[in-house]
């Protein structure tokens, strides 16, 4: 992997830790799950060749801190958190890749600061309001689920089933992809204030249909992109969805929920196509 540097960046209530490698257009990437700024090393060294790639702690996650570490966190918050790194990195729109979690935070920023934001990869975001409402109660009882097995067996039995949910085990990988090291306190640590507080900000995420209107309005380009063997999940649904409202398709990708880290090679190769579509 090329040169990499690393920074802190003050914002509003916290601090975020990130790394910057590759030369090209800055392209971030916005993690899911509890993943921090080296969750996705075998994709990110596939696109340093072309990209200045910048992946970040999220607010809450191994570096990155909040000053009041018990006070809720909103996906706006992590939207305004990513609205002033790339202020601080970069002049001009970015391209982004947002997994999961970081494609709903992706979109949110995208329909508040959309002159930042040049191409979106919105890969199967959690955008629970744009599901009809038999989806969405079965995605509520879901959430509901993984809470209560949270709260009553602990962390690792919610991350167990919330590996069953997504799909997202390594057994479907490419043959040489490096699997994730074995569970350090750090991302124990990381799991807990998922659980605690990402997955609720899910819940209670505000993107509606009037920030559908503001996307389509921007010269921002939304592509709502989903796994090859994730039908049955519900974020693939939502992907379905928001390419409708938005009047286009789904872009698939290779591998599953987590395609980013099973299937890296096979991912940024279909990821450089897609932003060449779009440049």
């Amino acid at each position: 992997m090329s040169a990499m540097t690393s920074d802190v960046l003050r914002v509003p209530g916290g601090r975020l830790y990130y790394e910057v490698r590759g030369t090209g257009p800055l392209l971030l990437v916005l993690q899911g799950g509890e993943g921090d700024a080296g969750r996705t090393g075998g994709l990110v060294k596939r696109l340093v060749d072309d990209y200045t790639v910048v992946t970040y702690d999220r607010r809450g996650l191994s570096r990155s801190r909040s000053d009041d570490p018990s006070r809720p966190v909103s996906i706006e918050t992590h939207a305004d958190d990513v609205h002033r790194l790339l202020a601080a990195l970069t002049a001009g729109p970015a391209l982004l890749l947002g997994s999961s979690f970081g494609g709903l935070v992706g979109l949110s920023l995208a329909a508040r600061h959309p002159q930042q934001v040049g191409t979106l990869v919105t890969h199967e975001p959690p955008a629970l309001r744009f599901l009809p409402e038999a989806t969405r109660a079965e995605a509520d009882r879901v959430f509901d689920e993984l809470e209560e097995t949270y709260r009553n067996e602990g962390w690792g039995a919610a991350f167990k089933r919330l590996a069953e949910i997504t799909g997202g085990g390594s057994e479907d990988r490419e043959p040489d992809v490096e699997l994730p090291a074995p569970l350090s306190k750090q991302r124990i640590g990381n799991l807990h204030f998922f659980f605690t507080y990402d997955i609720p900000a899910v819940r209670r995420c505000l993107l509606d249909l009037a920030d559908i209107a503001a996307l389509k309005a921007a010269p921002t380009t939304v592509v709502p992109a989903a796994g090859r063997t994730t039908k049955a999940f519900f974020d693939h649904h939502c992907a379905e969805e928001l390419a409708r409202l938005l009047g286009s398709h789904v872009t698939e990708f290779p591998g599953g929920h987590n395609g980013l880290t099973t299937h890296p090679k096979a991912f940024a190769v279909r990821l450089r196509e897609v932003l060449a579509g779009y440049s």
